[in-house]
């Protein structure tokens, strides 16, 4: 998947041999891919082969854990060592790097001299919940290449404006967001949904405005990503975007970890895709966040089992066009089951 999309953006036309790329993935804790906490290995895999196929020969993937988690420990634990290995590429804890200060309006940053340095800049962000900021994605995953002292610090100015301040001096070429099972709401893991998704774009703010709307957000309700917009790093207004789809999402019965039976006990699935099953489980969520999923009137209805069915009943996703109301899309957004859900609950 992460080949077959950087192979249709044609952004192989902007490599040569001597560019230097930095792949930067999250690696926030020393958790395993699976728990929804951390970038999947064979993500970056894919990126590295397509590079190197690119006649590429300088490839560095380099991060800084968060405070309190060694970076040697994680790359260990995520299997970024055999990784790096593997391919022959560079592996860099950014903690250990050298800094320089950079003034951004009333601050100044102390931001990785690697990673302001190197040429071609490929974010490989999880796109997951966050405790503090809702969701995390391509412009919080940035705090990576700052000192664990600094790291400190953006938590004490609130964390969105230091982050939206970070992006501005530290652009990114490329953003691959691994959405393949990122967690519901938690950055370290531990209820992770799947989505079987990759996301790619250049524009970091409108990268994560559109994966806001995967996880049931809009994009204005994330701090971060509007004041970024109001700094000039990207634009959040999605009217005018343009998805370009590659691929389907695989056919299959999908489920919810077992710590998510509070949601999927108001669900019906009947072989449902992972991308379907998930935004529903994104949606479900941000409403149980408002105080209104008790109020939901029966069960939602979801999959493949559904189609050419007329009956009663609401239903999300394409498949489930027949039945008295429903949500289409192959998959919905979480942001539209949000509102379709919320229409339910106003009826």
């Amino acid at each position: 998947m992460a080949r077959a999309l950087l192979e249709a953006s044609g952004v192989g036309r902007e490599l040569e041999p001597a560019t230097r790329v930095l792949l930067k993935p999250n690696l926030v804790t020393d958790r395993d891919a699976s728990t929804g906490a951390t970038t999947t290995p064979a993500v970056v895999a894919g990126a590295i082969e397509f590079l190197q196929d690119c006649g590429v020969r300088d490839i560095t993937i380099a991060e800084g854990s968060s405070v309190g988690c060694p970076t040697r420990r994680a790359f260990r634990a995520c299997g970024y060592d055999s990784l790096a290995r593997r391919y022959g590429v560079k592996l860099v804890d950014l903690k250990g790097d050298s800094w320089r200060v950079i003034a951004v309006e009333d601050l100044e940053l102390k931001v990785s001299r690697r990673a302001l340095e190197t040429d071609f800049f490929l974010n490989l962000p999880v796109l997951k919940g966050h405790c503090q900021t809702k969701m995390t994605c391509a412009l919080k995953n940035l705090k990576g290449c700052i000192p664990d002292e600094e790291k400190r610090r953006f938590h004490t100015l609130g964390l969105h404006r230091p982050i939206a301040l970070l992006a501005s001096v530290l652009p990114t070429r490329l953003s691959l967001v691994d959405a393949l099972g990122g967690d519901l709401t938690f950055e370290e893991g531990g209820t992770p949904v799947r989505l079987d998704r990759l996301l790619l774009g250049r524009d970091p703010v409108l990268v994560d405005s559109y994966a806001a709307t995967l996880m049931g957000f809009r994009p204005g309700e994330i701090e971060h990503v509007r004041l970024a917009a109001a700094l000039g790093v990207g634009r959040m207004d999605l009217a005018g975007l343009r998805v370009r789809e590659i691929g389907r999402p695989p056919p299959g019965e999908a489920a919810g970890p077992r710590s998510l039976s509070h949601l999927s006990r108001h669900v019906e699935a009947r072989d449902a895709c992972s991308a379907c099953y998930g935004s529903l489980l994104h949606a479900l969520q941000r409403l149980s966040e408002r105080g209104g999923l008790e109020r939901l009137p029966g069960p939602l209805r979801v999959g493949q089992g559904f189609r050419d069915t007329a009956a009663e009943g609401h239903g999300v996703g394409s498949c489930t066009s027949g039945l008295r109301r429903s949500v289409t899309g192959c998959p919905p957004p979480a942001g539209a089951i949000l509102d379709f859900l919320q229409t339910l609950i106003d009826a």
